[in-house]
């Protein structure tokens, strides 16, 4: 755990370091416009919906809600009340919401310099910062309500997509008249105190109803209450066909489907791809060569690279069970390989939208799919050979969802951008088409030679199997 903490520590700090030099330039850029070319120094506020969007997109990656930490503090005598009030001001306080500064500080200053006066330019920072604590409350609000239930991803969606569908949908005229209506608005009643006490108003209210959402729920999730309802369970009588495989087929269908953790990584995979297939699509978005070979990557290796990386932490809840026969392992290995090479089916369908468009090659997707099934699931499957920590099997708000172990993390990253520099260092070489068949030609040798290598996992993973059992024991 300390080893872990340590990693997850050293790869925040780098990815914060990039954001901030990133945002700096970013601010610079605009703020440089803003005061030369537009001499506006609001002109912010156009860009601020997509700004905040994509700080919701990034809490989720990085923010836990008050519910998963307040557990065990309420096994002291500390007012539960007092206790989530702390952490939800405590979430307010967070360095992290001062990441955004690095861009607001360079755009206000170019703005002061350009001939805002200070108490104009104090404001106006102010004013932004108050409308990424109120993302923060929003954020806080979704995220809990997406625990209780898959459903409440209609709330964001219907709210950002009310932003972002008459983007694409509305024709030039139509869109340039409504931005005259919000220059228009913001000329009227684009004062920094009118505005200011809109968020402020807001706020309160969000807070308030986080404050009561968290205390409803927070008694529910410690007495694991379960809302028991009937299902038809299904046989998958289809897979019988296949004998032990088929078994654990039906074991690995039913974990995703049951298991709350695995089932909403699925949901939100198939939805990030289909907004970014479509996006590559349609749009000019993405439109460089770097974007568009990550992004088709990314399509199929994002349920590898979530799920497999924990590859064998759920069995760890009875992975007694799974010693008692020789190579039952292996067989269950063999069977998530199968399940997960049949999972990219979805994104292969999805990434086919972009080559009908042009933009993706066909030659690029099937490469990065046999990437995937072969050299990438060879990475991530060693996985199973460190694991030792158990995952929670029907656990979401506070169950240990994080990094066990750096390995994780190491091998997630390189899976995610190992094959696009091996692309990029082969064009250099080669022509497109023929890079694109090298790694295809590599995939597909990989791929042909699982038993070998899943084997040779197998009997790793048997060297260490009483160090593993004993992490697994005192991890449940």
């Amino acid at each position: 755990m300390f080893e872990a903490n340590q990693f997850g520590k050293f790869f925040g700090y780098l990815v914060v370091a990039f954001l901030a030099i990133e945002f700096i330039a970013l601010g610079t850029f605009f703020g440089w416009i803003a005061a030369t070319e537009d001499d506006s120094p609001y002109m912010i506020f156009y860009i601020m919906p997509f700004l905040l969007i994509f700080d919701f997109g990034l809490r989720f990656m990085t923010q836990q809600t008050p519910l998963m930490l307040v557990k065990p503090y309420l096994l002291t005598p500390i007012s539960k009340y007092a206790a989530i009030d702390c952490f939800l001001i405590r979430m307010l306080l967070d360095s992290g919401n001062l990441v955004w500064m690095t861009f607001f500080l360079p755009y206000v200053f170019i703005v002061w310099c350009g001939g805002v006066s200070t108490w104009a330019a104090l404001t106006l920072l102010l004013m932004l910062h108050l409308m990424v604590m109120v993302n923060s409350q929003w954020y806080l609000l979704v995220r809990t309500l997406v625990n209780q239930s898959m459903w409440w991803w209609a709330l964001p969606a219907v709210v950002y997509g009310s932003v972002l569908l008459p983007l694409f949908v509305l024709p030039d005229k139509q869109l340039e008249k409504i931005i005259e209506i919000g220059e228009g608005f913001i000329e009227r009643y684009g004062s920094p105190w009118y505005l200011f006490l809109l968020f402020v108003v807001l706020f309160v209210v969000l807070f308030a109803v986080n404050r009561h959402l968290q205390m409803n729920l927070i008694y529910d999730e410690i007495g694991k209450t379960e809302k028991t309802k009937l299902k038809t369970v299904s046989e998958f009588k289809a897979l019988n066909r296949f004998g032990q495989i088929g078994e654990y087929l039906k074991l690995e269908i039913k974990s995703t489907m049951r298991n709350k953790a695995i089932r909403s990584r699925f949901i939100q995979g198939i939805c990030f791809i289909t907004f970014f297939s479509l996006i590559i699509a349609f749009t000019e978005v993405y439109n460089s060569s770097f974007e568009r070979n990550f992004w088709c990557l990314y399509a199929f290796v994002f349920f590898g690279a979530v799920n497999l990386t924990k590859v064998m932490c759920p069995e760890g809840n009875y992975i007694d069970l799974l010693m008692v026969h020789e190579e039952n392992i292996l067989t269950l290995l063999r069977a998530k390989y199968y399940f997960y090479c049949a999972v990219l089916v979805l994104p292969l369908l999805f990434t086919l939208i972009p080559v009908f468009t042009g933009k993706f090659s066909l030659m690029m997707v099937l490469a990065y799919l046999f990437t995937v099934t072969g050299p990438v699931y060879l990475l991530l499957f060693q996985m199973a050979v460190y694991n030792k920590a158990t995952l929670p099997l029907n656990e979401k708000l506070m169950g240990k969802n994080q990094m066990e172990n750096k390995w994780q993390g190491i091998a997630s990253f390189t899976a995610m951008l190992l094959p696009v520099a091996e692309v990029f260092f082969l064009q250099a070489i080669f022509d497109t088409e023929t890079a694109y068949g090298i790694l295809l030609a590599t995939g597909l040798a990989v791929t042909l030679s699982e038993p070998y290598w899943m084997r040779n996992i197998y009997r790793r993973m048997m060297r260490r199997r009483y160090e593993n059992l004993e992490g697994f024991h005192t991890t449940r």
